[in-house]
């Protein structure tokens, strides 16, 4: 009996060793020059092994289970395995247990824009949105009806975690939601609703202002950046955060002579930067990559997630222009802000849609911050005496405030795209021509 007993747990442990448990989360993202990278949180002890064109090897440990002190007071905790492997740019077909991994094709005709998803809970704001609830918190919805779309490629524009307070026990609507930095919120904010969409497509993620190292950037550097995990680069030492907030801009192929530009404005003020700070070092340096990361292709998308050229309003009604603390830099660099060479900027940070093309030589705004946190409820008014930008003259406006969802790339020439914007319930809400750096839509506002 004790060696039968013996052969079962040889068998047991090497199946596990073979198949991804069930309740793992495989997902791609993608780097530096487009690179696909696979990725696994698992429950397991060990790797699993990942299949590519029908060769079967051991993934990578990325990050290993802990529980780290937190950078609000609570500790983060990670139980799990994070678990990675670089994906041949030729492979064929790649899978982790029994499910496919989506791979990004050489011609990205397709893309899904999303951002702002978590649900927002935060105490000094009196912040507390209704998590339990798919009305109110739709992100779940809007992934599915995304994932409907088939698309090549998946943006996410910044901010995938809000749950940084405890829910009061006077909102039912929260009732047991998870809060702080840990895997717990990481699930419950963005793997868990976010799955449909995660199956469907590759992903490109930028860091917003909350995955920056004084909030969630542990868990960011863990699971989601596509570049290695480093010491003093995980953002789990204060002392270190002159490193873990920043990162080089890097560039996606969409093939056909353009490409999407990554950058990490995730740790901007809203106010101008002195020069002192070392900020102005660190973007300074980024407006020189990007300046020479546009010579790579003929058109350029820039994704960030402060909107550098859209508005935004404050409590009382007034409209406020870009990110000061970009501008401050970028326009000390160049006076029309960025590179030449861009054609096309696409952010979140506004809880609102919005699209802005100019007259001036500035590259067209979009801003997707409407797909699942706590919304903007403030419209910007019919007549706009403020630019978003000096010297940026605005020609076409439309904006959608109030209203969840998603928007859609369509690329339908060498520099035109067809940008939609969509409902939670997947109803077209509104059409844009993009055409080089210019953009116009069929509706000025979305009621």
């Amino acid at each position: 009996m004790p060696g039968y007993i013996g052969i079962i747990l040889c068998i047991l442990f090497a199946f596990a060793g073979r198949t991804a448990l069930a309740e793992d989360i495989a997902y791609v993202v993608l780097g530096e020059n487009g690179a696909q990278v696979a990725r696994v949180v698992t429950r397991g002890s060990i790797c699993p092994l990942i299949r590519i064109d029908g060769q079967e090897l051991r993934m990578k440990v990325r990050a290993k289970p802990v529980s780290l002190p937190g950078r609000w007071g609570k500790p983060s905790d990670f139980p799990r395995l994070t678990c990675e492997m670089e994906i041949p740019e030729k492979a064929g077909g790649v899978s982790v247990g029994h499910e496919l991994l989506p791979l990004v094709p050489k011609l990205v005709k397709k893309m899904v824009v999303i951002g702002d998803t978590g649900c927002r809970l935060k105490m000094g704001d009196h912040a507390y949105q209704g998590c339990n609830d798919d009305r109110q918190y739709p992100f779940a919805r809007i992934a599915e009806e995304a994932a409907r779309w088939k698309p090549d490629l998946v943006l996410h524009v910044g901010d995938l975690l809000y749950r940084e307070s405890p829910c009061p026990f006077d909102h039912p609507g929260c009732k047991g939601s998870p809060w702080g930095y840990g895997w717990d919120v990481w699930k419950a904010d963005f793997f868990m609703p976010g799955k449909a969409l995660l199956k469907a497509a590759p992903w490109v993620l930028v860091r917003g202002n909350h995955e920056s190292c004084s909030r969630a950037g542990q868990g960011w550097w863990r699971m989601i950046d596509p570049r290695p995990l480093e010491s003093r680069r995980d953002c789990n030492n204060a002392a270190d955060d002159d490193i873990g907030d920043y990162s080089d801009p890097y560039a996606v192929p969409l093939g056909d002579g353009a490409q999407l530009i990554v950058m990490d404005t995730s740790n901007s003020p809203e106010h101008a930067v002195p020069a002192e700070d070392i900020r102005w070092v660190k973007y300074s340096r980024m407006h020189e990559m990007l300046a020479e990361l546009v010579k790579q292709a003929s058109y350029n998308i820039v994704a960030n997630h402060q909107p550098m050229l859209g508005f935004s309003t404050s409590e009382d009604g007034r409209v406020l222009p870009g990110n000061q603390g970009i501008q401050s830099v970028f326009g000390a660099l160049d006076p029309k802000f960025l590179p030449s060479g861009v054609d096309l900027l696409l952010s979140g940070h506004v809880h609102a849609w919005q699209q802005v093309s100019f007259s001036s030589p500035h590259p067209a705004q979009f801003i997707a911050g409407f797909s699942g946190t706590m919304e903007d409820t403030s419209p910007l008014p019919d007549s706009i005496d403020v630019a978003p930008a000096p010297g940026a003259v605005v020609e076409h406006l439309s904006s959608w405030v109030g209203g969840f969802g998603y928007m859609t790339l369509e690329r339908t020439g060498a520099v035109k795209w067809v940008a939609q914007v969509w409902d939670v319930n997947g109803k077209l809400r509104n059409t844009c021509a993009i055409d080089g750096s210019h953009s116009v839509c069929d509706r000025a506002r979305i009621e």
